[in-house]
């Protein structure tokens, strides 16, 4: 594979998400890297099992996705660099699915923790063939790509609040809804007075409505409540946008030969 995940797995524009972090470089490293923590805070991943580290230090592993009537299950390799002479880190992934149902096929991404005087900045990219056959390469740059970028900025900012803040990420994610449904709310609400100041040619009312509109669409949420707009989209440098080249030497995901390997016992 080459550097530019563009070309390397998909003619799609690979995705990029990017967000800044007060928080030390080995604290969003544990949170991130750790096979229980990491699917507490991504919205991609419901479960990670490490099945075995090569003389390499590359892990294999499988990942879970429920969904309310299906779980969709894939294989991965990843190798993670700690320590570097620039200080940076950086962790590099191929994954794998052989799921029909599976929008997302083969694909592959990276990590890259950058430290700043403030904390460090926190990427990725990675891009991926679309799967479900032909419906998912119709449905794969309108909807679901676009969903994807949005769940992993979400999820990266969840990650930010945790690590910056110690706010766990399933309270994160309640408060995301808790804000969500008050903004419904009041679209709602607006929707009511302005179908009565129709009725009652109400300029006040009219008024009213504007302003419950404003307030539900404009004000910006409480500073627990994660948000996918605080992140970057698109890379602003070169290096940024570009994969480790460890990702050139990472093995290639073995569906079979790691599902036979699953372990049972797990939780």
């Amino acid at each position: 594979m080459g550097n530019r995940l563009g070309r390397s797995v998909s003619a799609h524009k690979p995705l990029y998400i990017e967000i800044r972090i007060n928080a030390s470089l080995d604290r969003v490293w544990e949170l991130s890297q750790d096979p229980q923590a990491h699917p507490r805070w991504d919205l991609r991943f419901s479960r990670i099992i490490p099945i075995d580290v090569d003389e390499q230090r590359q892990v294999r592993f499988c990942y879970e996705f429920l969904l309310p009537l299906h779980t969709i299950k894939g294989t991965g390799t990843s190798l993670g660099h700690r320590q570097r002479a620039d200080g940076q880190a950086t962790s590099v992934l191929k994954f794998d699915t052989a799921d029909p149902l599976s929008p997302i096929g083969p694909g592959a991404g990276y990590w890259r923790y950058i430290p700043t005087e403030d904390g460090l900045r926190f990427i990725t990219g990675y891009n991926y063939e679309p799967g479900m056959g032909l419906a998912g390469k119709v449905f794969d740059s309108p909807i679901i790509r676009p969903a994807l970028g949005w769940a992993t900025a979400l999820s990266f900012d969840r990650l930010r609040l945790w690590a910056e803040s110690d706010l766990e990420p399933q309270t994160s994610r309640n408060r995301w809804f808790l804000d969500a449904g008050a903004r419904i709310g009041g679209v709602l609400v607006a929707v009511g007075l302005f179908r009565r100041a129709l009725s009652m040619r109400s300029v006040a009312m009219a008024a009213l409505g504007t302003a419950a509109v404003a307030i539900a669409c404009v004000s910006e949420p409480h500073w627990s409540v994660p948000r996918a707009g605080r992140c970057l989209r698109k890379a602003p440098d070169e290096r940024s946008g570009h994969a480790p080249s460890t990702l050139a030497g990472l093995r290639e995901p073995d569906n079979a030969g790691i599902a036979t390997k699953q372990p049972k016992d797990k939780k």
